[in-house]
Formats: structure tokens, C-alpha cells, sequence
């Protein structure tokens, strides 16, 4: 009976200590458990071919479409079926024209102060200054985060972080770009209103923008702030000449709030680690 009595009492003492056990959260049982299983594939590794080559900085999304259905890239020494096949960063062979493309391990991001009377490409032919003379260090890889007309000037970023740059130029992120423009004659309020709710050409309406006109002394010439969301072909310019102002000069003041500050024409530098961070977050590549 004493014996009985004795192991009743150790089993609820047992019993007692169990219940006061604390039980690890789901998340952190899922991690145990990871660390358990170490060929458990991290689905970052995994992703769409043309992302794999937009970030490798092989070209913009887009262009890495056209170089996919064109035949010039091989997986593994076979031709992929489409851009949305998906590849292993580190497991998979991914050649353009022969050349086999890596991820970096750390992409270059520069914020150049472009000067006039230069164009916005690597490879000039017919002898034209080309941005890439002001950055002379920059990688082969490293391209220009949208256009910006010959005679335009101001901020200009480039980097080799493929994904980033397609970001910043795809209308669905609406990236702010911030223009001042000088052009003939002084705008009527009607003419105001026009470029602020959208101007009809010919490849379509724009959106709507934010439109202010500057102080100046010009007497001849007003100076007009448009902060714009989309990107096409000369906009601003054509923006302006269908309410009858044809632009003298452009800059572009500020592109998803950066801004050339101290940079004089033909100036760059390195983008700090914040700016990067806000640059990724504004797009949806950072929390």
C-alpha cells in the first residue's frame, strides 16, 4: 500500500513537470526542424530565368525576354522554353551567347550628374559622348536606369542590379520623376490644367501629374516643375508642345527622391547603403 502510495505520488510529480514544460512556438519548431534537414532548398535559390538574368545585370527584364525567345540563352546547355522557367542560382548553367552569367555578390549602384550633349548608352558608333565617360570605373555589366534625351541633364542612376533597375522603370511601381522644364511663352491656367489631368498623344493619354509653375525672371520664357509617374519617349517635351509650349531645356531634378545635391555636370558617386534601402522599399524589394 506504502509502495503504491509512493508511486502515485512520483507519477503526479512527473505529471506536474511535464505540464510546466514550455512548448516552442510553430515557427521555431519549423526552423528546428530545417536545421535537422539541411537539403531543405531555400526557395530564394529558385526563380523565373529572366529575373535570374535581369539581376545577374545581363539586361533589362524586358530586353532578357527578347535575348530568351531569340535563342541566345541555354540552360545547362539546352534552350529554355520560355522566360518563366525556373533556375538555380547556384546548381544550374545559365549561358547568354556562349557566357555563362553568375549573381553577383554585391551590385554597384552610382547616382551620376548627367551633363548636356550626352547619350545614355555604352556603345556609341557614331563617336557621340556616352554617360559611361563620366563613370569610367563602372562594371561591363552596369547599365543606365532609363533614358534620358542627348540635351537633358540631371539625375541619372546606374547600377548592375537588373531586378532594381526594372523596377524603377515599370509604370506599375509609379516611380516619381521629377522634371523642370523651361519652355517658350507662359502657359495659361487652361493649359495648366491640361498637362495636370493628362494630355492626349499619339500613343495614348498620359496619367496625371503634378504641375507648377516656377518663378523666373524670364520674360519670354516660364519655367514649369512636372513630377511625373510614368516613363515614355520624350514625354515632358511632347507633354508640353500639345498645349503649345515648346521646351528650350530640361532637367530632371529628382528621380524616386534622389537628388544630384553638391554633384556638378559629368560628377557621380556611390549610392550610400540607406539610399539603396529606400530605392529597394519604395518598389517592393525591401520591407
Amino acid at each position: 500500500m506504502a509502495l503504491t502510495t509512493m508511486c502515485l505520488t512520483m507519477l503526479r510529480r512527473t505529471m506536474i513537470h511535464r505540464k510546466r514544460l514550455p512548448q516552442p512556438p510553430r515557427a521555431k519548431q519549423k526552423w528546428e526542424m530545417a536545421k535537422r534537414h539541411p537539403t531543405t532548398a531555400d526557395p530564394n535559390d529558385r526563380m523565373r530565368l529572366n529575373r535570374f538574368l535581369a539581376r545577374a545585370g545581363v539586361a533589362s527584364r524586358r530586353r532578357c525576354d527578347e535575348l530568351i525567345a531569340a535563342g541566345s540563352v541555354r540552360v545547362n546547355g539546352k534552350l529554355p522554353s520560355g522566360p518563366g522557367d525556373r533556375v538555380h542560382s547556384t546548381q544550374d548553367r545559365v549561358q547568354v551567347d556562349g557566357k555563362t552569367i553568375h549573381l553577383p555578390t554585391r551590385h554597384e549602384y552610382i547616382l551620376l550628374h548627367k551633363r548636356r550633349d550626352t547619350i545614355v548608352t555604352r556603345h556609341e558608333q557614331r563617336g557621340r559622348s556616352t554617360v559611361f565617360e563620366d563613370v569610367p570605373d563602372s562594371r561591363p555589366a552596369t547599365v543606365a536606369v532609363g533614358r534620358l534625351d542627348r540635351d537633358t541633364t540631371g539625375v541619372l542612376l546606374l547600377t548592375d542590379d537588373g531586378e532594381l533597375a526594372y523596377r524603377l522603370t515599370h509604370p506599375k511601381y509609379g516611380v516619381a520623376k521629377r522634371y523642370v522644364a523651361v519652355v517658350e511663352g507662359f502657359p495659361n491656367e487652361g493649359a495648366v490644367i491640361k498637362l495636370a489631368r493628362g494630355v492626349e498623344l499619339e500613343d495614348g493619354p498620359t496619367a496625371p501629374a503634378d504641375i507648377r509653375l516656377l518663378p523666373t525672371q524670364d520674360r519670354r520664357r516660364a519655367r514649369i516643375e512636372l513630377i511625373l509617374h510614368e516613363g515614355r519617349k520624350h514625354q515632358v517635351k511632347r507633354m508640353c508642345l500639345a498645349v503649345g509650349h515648346k521646351v528650350r531645356s530640361l532637367r530632371r531634378a529628382s528621380f524616386a527622391s534622389m537628388e544630384v545635391g553638391d554633384l556638378r555636370p559629368g560628377q557621380h558617386r556611390r549610392l550610400r547603403i540607406d539610399e539603396i534601402r529606400r530605392l529597394r522599399r519604395q518598389v517592393g524589394l525591401d520591407k
